[in-house]
């Protein structure tokens, strides 16, 4: 039976059938990373506050998955509740580990660099240097590319531009390869909020750029969520040659990524995480010479996308989980910190469809069945 009653009354019936077999290999004309979320034990104490406790055998098998469809992964990063729930030591070893597994099958792999170690609240430039410093040897050491992950500490003690150039400059020059960068916006972290020592885009723009052509030949690229298709086209035109801007927008990343006759973006995407088998065949599709197919694959992921990432967005991993249960790839709907609550099931209903919609759900039985249960409990008779 593939009939769910859902929150709203409608009778939907899932259709199913995973539409998209995994390419032969890589995308050849673009890089692409999906930021992969983590997978709790659902039979720890996985509440708010509480020590993250994770379900290792499927974190790992996910990003297996990814790896198979041609995906890198971008690991540890806010996909995977960095900042909301998953603590350093958890982080730290989910580094080892997935980098592990990416030798071992070939895959690529980024990992995040950040500050969440120190405790919430206030802390000098010197502290917040140094607690970069430790996550950049651990991911080092880990054997991934690091990413320059936005700082929440160094968001509230930084206020001069100047201050940022320093600090980067210095963790740049510390890492033995190339480094990313990250740019995260407001609307994903509201706590990032004057990033950069301005509130104003243009200003933070010239910091950026400036950092980024002192150091263009330690830096492969700049991962940019703002969720503005106009401004990362701008910014993407400004960059030193061999500098790639790796877009972090969920909403235009099908024509962003499709690029124009000045370029084109790569990818390091949440979305990417749940759209992994269509997002690669529409690249398959890009590297044959057929844009247009490319973008009818890909467009027709955009409304899923849009939902998930739903204001306020930085919620948009429960979404990303609820998903990745309804498709197999993990046993209980359970999120680090107990944030599989921070979606009203009205709005996991519509993610049902619209993913069902998109091919993404390949057994309409099984999440048909878990649906159900899952809305039983949310008081939605089946």
């Amino acid at each position: 039976m593939t009939t769910v009653i859902l929150p709203d009354g409608t009778r939907y019936t899932v259709r199913g059938g995973g539409r998209f077999e995994p390419p032969p290999g890589p995308p050849r004309g673009r890089i692409a990373y999906a930021a992969a979320h983590v997978v709790a034990d659902p039979a720890a104490e996985n509440v708010p506050g509480g020590r993250a406790v994770l379900d290792w055998d499927a974190t790992l098998v996910f990003r297996r998955h990814l790896w198979r469809h041609g995906l890198g992964v971008a690991e540890a990063m806010d996909t995977a509740q960095r900042g909301m729930g998953l603590d350093y030591p958890t982080v730290r070893e989910l580094v080892v580990r997935s980098a592990a597994e990416a030798r071992a099958v070939g895959g690529n792999i980024v990992a995040g660099v950040g500050t969440d170690q120190l405790p919430p609240g206030p802390a000098t430039l010197p502290k917040i240097a140094d607690a970069y410093r430790e996550q950049l040897e651990d991911v080092l050491s880990a054997g991934a590319t690091p990413v320059l992950m936005c700082s929440r500490h160094l968001a509230a003690a930084a206020t001069r531009p100047d201050e940022y150039l320093s600090l980067y400059g210095d963790l740049i020059s510390q890492a033995d390869g190339k480094v990313l960068l990250h740019w995260l916006g407001p609307q994903f972290d509201p706590a990032l909020t004057g990033y950069w020592g301005s509130s104003d885009v243009d200003t933070q723009a010239h910091t950026v750029l400036t950092l980024i052509k002192e150091y263009a030949d330690r830096i492969d690229g700049i991962k940019l969520s703002l969720l503005d298709a106009g401004f990362e086209v701008a910014l993407r035109r400004r960059l030193p040659a061999g500098v790639r801007l790796y877009t972090g927008d969920d909403f235009h990343y099908p024509e962003l990524i499709g690029g124009d006759e000045q370029g084109h973006s790569d990818a390091l995407l949440g979305v990417f995480a749940v759209i992994a088998p269509a997002a690669a065949s529409a690249l398959l599709e890009l590297d044959r010479g057929h844009p247009d197919r490319y973008r009818q694959i890909m467009d027709a992921t955009v409304p899923l996308a849009r939902r998930l990432f739903w204001p306020p967005t930085q919620y948009y991993k429960t979404g990303v989980v609820f998903l990745s249960w309804l498709a197999g790839h993990q046993k209980a709907f359970v999120m680090v910190g107990g944030l599989q609550s921070a979606r009203s099931p009205a709005h996991c209903g519509r993610l049902l469809q619209l993913a069902d919609a998109a091919g993404l759900l390949p057994d309409a039985e099984l999440a048909a069945d878990r649906a159900r249960s899952f809305f039983t409990v949310a008081g939605v008779p089946q």
